[in-house]
């Protein structure tokens, strides 16, 4: 059973795509099974003193180690500008992507009026409440996973033939040009440059078109190790997110098996990544959230700023009751914490364990935005620590306080912290954290 998850935790930006990079060079094939432009995987290596910093959106995060493959599955919207623009980057760093990439024939495609229809929903929010506003990338996700499910969209395997990606994008061109015009009084769209613009990406990505189902499949077959990557955290997952304050797909572990065509049977391992503390970018309830200085000094000590649209990412405590929540969903068999480092030099720091609501205290997180807004977080207080961590590599060399910080996670979650990242870089991170949950 060859097959592990790396899978966010929490509202997304946990640091997915260091872990991801940290545990390629074990595996032979690194996949990613959902979401769109919108993911934002940030890896930072030391090259000759000197540190390199790259930003991933489509392409998984494995394609910076020599021998692995990369796939991006079927259940991942792919953005054809996106993707030919990122090729080229990491091409540019003299890495070898052709052979290495294979990208589903079923993935759906995002198209201008996927664009044209978010943005111009989006604006229509605003200028009605700002309540309603999702706070969407502006990516065209959202659309294009609404024309999936609609039975309307565009995939790959629709670009081999002319005549009927034609006939397909007139039809659905025609129908989104109406509600462009019609409904947000929008620029309408011409359908034979769309084709021909579309045509051309074909010709440049047709190498890379693959079966990867029957790909992944042959591949287990012959003994290879998979390690499957999502996009955003769980908190966002369409079903089990706080909706409708969510992506448009599922980040959880069942996203895994529909998005790359793998069988459940084939996972052994579940690896969930959190932060020492909580961010979220856009708009939604977050009950921890730090409105002062101290979430502020997180922001900027932390680069909390979105890797993929540079906002600014709204910071908090640590949601342990949101976590656990996220921890049952998935079925994680261990947690990969990161940016402990930055929490160094707070004198106390809370962690959620409870929620108040309605005059009762409980641990059940409710994904219901109109509850979740209401709840009142109840914070257990731990002492910090003054030490800089970002240089340590062993547990025992951690401070007293931050070993108990691990501890009271593993304790409360009853689930073990295996890796604890703490720095950017490659080298920043801690392997021996097991025995802490008896600590």
């Amino acid at each position: 059973m060859p097959v592990s998850i790396v899978i966010g935790s929490q509202w997304g930006d946990e640091g997915k795509g260091k872990i991801v990079d940290l545990l390629s060079p074990d595996v032979d094939i690194v996949a990613r099974y959902q979401g769109g432009a919108n993911a934002g995987h940030t890896i930072v290596w030391d090259e000759e003193g000197e540190t390199e910093e790259f930003v991933l959106h489509l392409v998984p995060s494995g394609i910076f180690h020599e021998g692995v493959t990369c796939v991006i599955g079927n259940g991942v919207v792919l953005d054809p500008k996106a993707i030919l623009e990122e090729i080229e980057k990491i091409e540019s760093l003299g890495i070898d992507v052709e052979g290495r990439l294979k990208i589903s024939h079923n993935a759906h495609l995002i198209m201008p009026y996927h664009k044209a229809i978010e943005a111009a929903q989006e604006e229509d929010r605003a200028s009605a409440s700002d309540d309603d506003e999702i706070g969407t990338t502006g990516r065209g996700i959202g659309p294009a996973y609404t024309d999936k499910f609609a039975r309307t969209g565009i995939r790959v395997v629709d670009l081999l033939d002319e005549d009927v990606l034609r006939r397909k994008l007139r039809r659905s061109i025609e129908e989104k040009n109406a509600i462009l015009r019609d409904v947000y009084d929008a620029e309408a769209l011409d359908v034979d440059r769309i084709v021909e613009e579309y045509v051309e990406f074909d010709q440049k990505i047709d190498d890379y078109v693959t079966d990867t189902s029957a790909y992944l499949s042959r591949a287990l077959n012959d003994g290879a190790r998979v390690l499957a990557e999502g996009a955003q955290g769980s908190l966002l997952d369409v079903d089990f997110g706080s909706y409708p304050y969510v992506t448009s797909s599922h980040p959880t572990a069942g996203g895994c098996c529909t998005g790359l065509g793998v069988s459940p049977t084939e996972i052994d391992r579940v690896l969930g990544i959190a932060k020492a503390y909580c961010t979220r970018v856009g708009n939604g309830p977050f009950p921890t959230e730090l409105d002062g200085e101290v979430g502020q000094a997180l922001r900027e000590k932390g680069g909390e700023f979105g890797a993929t649209t540079g906002r600014p990412r709204r910071c908090g405590w640590l949601d342990l009751v949101a976590l656990r929540y996220t921890c049952m969903v998935n079925g994680f068999n261990e947690l990969a914490l990161t940016k402990l480092d930055i929490l160094s030099g707070i004198d106390e720091l809370k962690v959620c364990t409870e929620y108040r609501y309605d005059g009762k205290t409980t641990r059940r997180f409710p994904s219901e935005p109109q509850n979740l807004t209401r709840v009142e977080p109840q914070y257990e207080t731990l002492p910090g620590w003054e030490a800089d961590i970002s240089e340590v590599r062993h547990v025992d060399d951690l401070p007293r306080a931050a070993q108990d910080y691990l501890a009271f996670i593993e304790n409360y979650l009853d689930v073990e912290i295996g890796l604890v990242s703490n720095g950017p870089r490659r080298s920043q991170i801690i392997t021996d954290v097991q025995p802490m949950a008896a600590a």
